[in-house]
């Protein structure tokens, strides 16, 4: 399930690398839960209908973003937790909450990004390395993390899972995020291009709302 989210129009200049506001909003929203630290299977999209300027993002028609669920029950903790406490930050404030049921996919393989998708993983000295839509390990990293994620929610696997970084798109770019986390800045670099998913329906529509790639639950890898 998709939430589509409208708000007031901000009362101030929302800094660029705002994502830890973001996240923080909708950990408020879903409250108290038992999912907090496990896989997140769920993803949000960036704010859009921002107006930038040097210091960063004016919002004077409001922002617009979508949150999606693989779990109805997440979807319900979120509406009763945005109905509670509509405030994000900055003067945004919910106005209109819209529900979109999961889609029919059968037939769709190209989807848009609603916010950059992060892929990274551990090497064995220790250090982490980003890898990019251009990385030939691309592709079968984000079949493995999406596979890890139907393993967990219960799903069987999709041999024929196939998902590939849209080559012909012509402005692909990666994307670099300082993340707060406290006091601690985290420096992301990650990708904004379409991808290309081939599998079965069911496996699509879950990728439509857990999203793809490492960090869903803190704001990357949203498809549309």
């Amino acid at each position: 399930m998709r939430i589509h989210i409208k708000t007031t129009a901000s009362k101030q200049t929302i800094e660029f690398n705002h994502l830890h506001l973001l996240t923080g909003t909708i950990h408020k929203w879903f409250g108290k839960n038992e999912f907090h630290d496990s896989i997140s299977l769920y993803s949000f999209s960036n704010l859009t209908g921002g107006k930038a300027t040097k210091n960063g993002l004016d919002f004077p028609n409001g922002a617009s973003f979508f949150i999606s669920c693989w779990n109805n029950e997440q979807a319900k903790l979120l509406i009763t937790g945005i109905q509670n406490n509509p405030e994000l930050f900055f003067g945004l404030k919910v106005t209109e909450i819209v529900l979109q049921e999961n889609p029919d996919l059968a037939t769709k393989s190209n989807f848009q990004v609603g916010s950059p998708i992060y892929i990274q993983r551990n090497l064995e000295n220790g250090r982490k390395r980003f890898y990019y839509f251009d990385d030939k390990e691309s592709p079968d990293l984000l079949a493995e993390t999406l596979t890890s994620k139907m393993i967990s929610a219960g799903l069987a696997k999709d041999e024929s899972l196939k998902i590939t970084f849209d080559q012909n798109y012509c402005k692909k770019s990666t994307k670099k995020i300082n993340y707060k986390r406290g006091n601690q800045i985290t420096q992301i670099r990650a990708n904004w291009c379409p991808v290309i998913i081939e599998g079965k329906p069911e496996t699509k529509i879950f990728a439509w709302n857990v999203g793809l790639g490492n960090s869903t639950g803190i704001g990357f890898g949203a498809i549309k």
